[in-house]
């Protein structure tokens, strides 16, 4: 088998058996950049008036703490918060704001649920890392780094990595999915949530290239060029000391209200091509049951209680039941639909609807009074 720390290619993996099909989450909000408007506190530091501040400059050069509760939250919410999960952050100052953020909008009530593992964690750091490791404890269960665990981390039961820093090396890229990808007893795939645009890297043609071997440096002998430390793809890149403040910015009143975003989910085999939402979940589950023969006929047998049930039953047999449609419902992201919504997705591609949603939409009828 490959090492799990060398940079391999795709094909090279799923050859060796230690690939898992995974799907990615793209979010965009609207404070993926920011130019400075007067109604927002200036908190700290110096402010570019005309600069437009991209993903490349926050928590380097600018800090919104608005901006990383809100992206914090997200993917809180969008996650199993039971699962193994691994932050890449900016710095290792942004792993801290991150490990607390997420700390307090937890639902365990363990303290030591998330925490930070960077080169300043020293011994504390290394412990939990290890403890992380072992497939047969659950806390912690997220960790936020910088560069730290880009490699070298054998953690098989890593279901989550959240992308919040731009990934400019292909080779740190691959290093990072690679984090991800190792089999486990039931884990059937991996998700990864991206904040910066990493899914590009996706369309490079040096995706499923050649396999290279990345830097290695030593940090405590050392040794290496100075030009090999400062390679993004480092995973000890000591990050720069700078004399100048950071830019720290709180939005206006009400500002924080209005913030959006949009998310859109990509689905991929285990050697990096895109497939399907149909095609990923039949490698999970195998074929979908063939027990009706259109849409309207499945609305028909969803529609009354004693058919419904015959369905259920029929899609259980076929091993498609409630565990499997629970799962396929949090993959294709329609935990709040119905189980019909799912089938719906899953057979005809039809978009899912939320439960409240289909109640607004219906609630004429739903409160008409005879």
């Amino acid at each position: 088998m490959a090492n799990p720390s060398t940079t391999y290619s795709l094909k090279e993996g799923i050859n060796d058996g230690y690939l898992t099909p995974f799907k990615v989450v793209q979010f965009t909000t609207t404070l993926d950049e920011y130019q400075y408007d007067p109604d927002d506190d200036l908190l700290e530091g110096e402010i570019d008036t005309d600069k437009v501040y991209e993903e490349k400059d926050f928590n380097r050069i600018i800090e919104m703490e608005e901006r990383e509760k809100q992206r914090v939250q997200l993917f809180m919410e969008a996650i199993n918060q039971n699962e193994k999960t691994l932050v890449f952050c900016a710095t290792q100052d942004h792993a801290l704001v991150v490990r607390d953020l997420i700390n307090q909008m937890k639902i365990s009530t363990d303290p030591n649920y998330c925490v930070r593992v960077t080169a300043n964690d020293g011994s504390i750091g290394e412990t939990n890392l290890k403890t992380f490791q072992d497939n047969e404890k659950t806390i912690p269960t997220i960790l936020t780094t910088s560069r730290k665990l880009s490699t070298g981390v054998d953690a098989r039961n890593v279901r989550n990595i959240v992308l919040m820093r731009p990934i400019k090396s292909m080779i740190e890229f691959k290093q990072i999915i690679g984090r991800g990808t190792r089999l486990f007893d039931n884990k059937d795939y991996f998700t990864i949530y991206d904040f910066v645009k990493a899914y590009e890297h996706f369309q490079d043609e040096e995706w499923d290239g050649e396999p290279q071997e990345p830097v290695v440096v030593d940090p405590k002998s050392g040794n290496g060029s100075d030009r090999a430390k400062d390679r993004p793809d480092n995973p000890y890149t000591v990050e720069p000391k700078g004399t100048n403040r950071k830019v720290k910015i709180k939005l206006a009143d009400g500002k924080e209200r209005e913030l959006e975003q949009t998310q859109t989910t990509t689905f991929w085999s285990a050697d990096g091509k895109p497939i399907s939402a149909e095609e990923f979940i039949k490698k999970l589950f195998g074929d979908i049951p063939d027990l009706f023969q259109d849409e309207t006929e499945l609305r028909t047998l969803w529609s009354r209680p004693d058919t419904r049930k015959s369905l259920l039953t029929g899609l259980t047999e076929k091993g498609y039941g409630d565990a499997e449609l629970k799962v396929i419902a949090r993959i294709i992201n329609a935990e709040k639909s119905d189980i019909y919504d799912v089938l719906t997705y899953i057979a005809y591609a039809a978009k899912p609807i939320t439960r409240e949603d289909r109640v607004i939409k219906h609630k004429d009828l739903i409160f008409w009074r005879w």
